[in-house]
């Protein structure tokens, strides 16, 4: 099944295999390269590609050397990249990322802001190194309105830079999960407080995405239960099956396997639209396999995510259609490195 086409919004996948977005920290100044357009151009024939975490305005960007889109020069850099990966046949979402109190004033010039000042208790990413996460600054209910637009106009612009849509990040740690976290969110207005509160800001960021570029275009990953950079969430099924119910209409969820097949199904069975499953869980050293994928599209899944396994096999695909082995890759050159990108060569060469 992984193999067969599907229909995605406007998008016919002509297989299931999902590119998941990984962050490889190439940028330069804010804009991707020539390098990544090669990189996501090699990578094509996934049913569908995502790219790595872009930041959605100044103050959302968590690490050094991660990419933007909300200026006309991110834009016209990004144009390059989508281009490369049609003309080579292939379909693109961007996802954008907030980092909210994941970030570093070192980064980009702004002080990290959050859904309340308590710190994630954990290193971040800056540009001289690991240093500890700073205390964010609590967003004003005034500021939070911007943050949410911030999605919204970004949409805007990735479907400018010529991408088919975008997924807003809601896993891992950063600024959606924060508002849904019961750890990072302790505000006592209309986005804290009770489950109704904490979906709030997840489900306004959606809506303007959809308003900014319809729903065919617009997905939403999550990591129900995921308990990564400071991050506990209470009564998970509880707090997402709510969250599944106020979500508008929109292209799918992509789902890390963060709680048990239990709770997994119960959330295929509440979206009414496409399912994308990563099997891989919390970010950590597995690679997830073929069988895995069988065996969750048997389930009930609709799309299958690859994250490590794209790095070393850009042609992953077909890798699967032929039974071949797959390449490993090298863990010190996931970020910054100029090899370990572009040089893993197809199983041809």
């Amino acid at each position: 099944m992984l193999l067969t086409s599907y229909e995605l919004g406007n998008l016919t996948l002509p297989n299931r295999l999902v590119m998941a977005p990984m962050t490889r920290a190439r940028a330069v100044d804010g804009k991707p390269t020539e390098a990544t357009a090669t990189y996501y151009a090699q990578r094509a024939t996934a049913g569908l590609i995502v790219t790595e975490g872009v930041h959605p305005n100044a103050v959302g960007q968590a690490g050094p050397f991660m990419p933007g889109v909300h200026n006309d020069e991110q834009v016209e850099a990004w144009r390059v990249v989508t281009d490369a990966v049609h003309a080579n046949g292939g379909r693109i979402f961007a996802q954008l990322m907030h980092g909210g109190r994941i970030g570093h004033a070192e980064v980009a010039g702004h002080h990290p802001v959050g859904p309340s000042a308590i710190a994630a208790g954990t290193d971040v990413f800056t540009p001289t190194g690991m240093e500890p996460a700073p205390v964010p600054r609590a967003l004003s209910a005034a500021e939070v309105a911007d943050q949410v637009q911030a999605f919204g106009d970004a949409a805007r612009k990735a479907v400018e830079a010529g991408f088919d849509g975008v997924e807003l990040h809601g896993a891992n740690g950063y600024l959606i999960q924060q508002f849904l976290s019961s750890s990072a969110n302790e505000r006592t207005d209309g986005y804290g407080g009770s489950i109704s509160g904490r979906i709030r800001f997840a489900v306004e960021a959606v809506e303007a995405a959809v308003d900014a570029i319809g729903p065919d275009r617009v997905g939403i990953r999550l990591s129900p239960g995921g308990e990564i950079q400071g991050i506990v969430e209470e009564n998970v099924p509880a707090l997402y099956g709510e969250l599944l119910k106020a979500l508008p209409d929109m292209a799918y969820i992509h789902v890390l396997a963060t709680v048990d097949d239990e709770r997994l199904m119960e959330l295929r069975k509440a979206w009414p639209s496409a399912f994308i499953l990563n099997p891989g869980g919390q970010i950590g050293p597995n690679v997830s396999t073929q069988e895995q994928g069988e065996r969750w599209l048997a389930n009930g899944a609709d799309l299958i995510s690859y994250g490590r396994a794209y790095i070393g096999n850009p042609d992953l695909v077909e890798r699967f259609r032929l039974g071949l082995p797959l390449a490993g890759a090298d863990q010190a050159t996931w970020f910054q490195t100029p090899e370990g990108y572009v040089d893993y060569p197809s199983h041809q060469h």
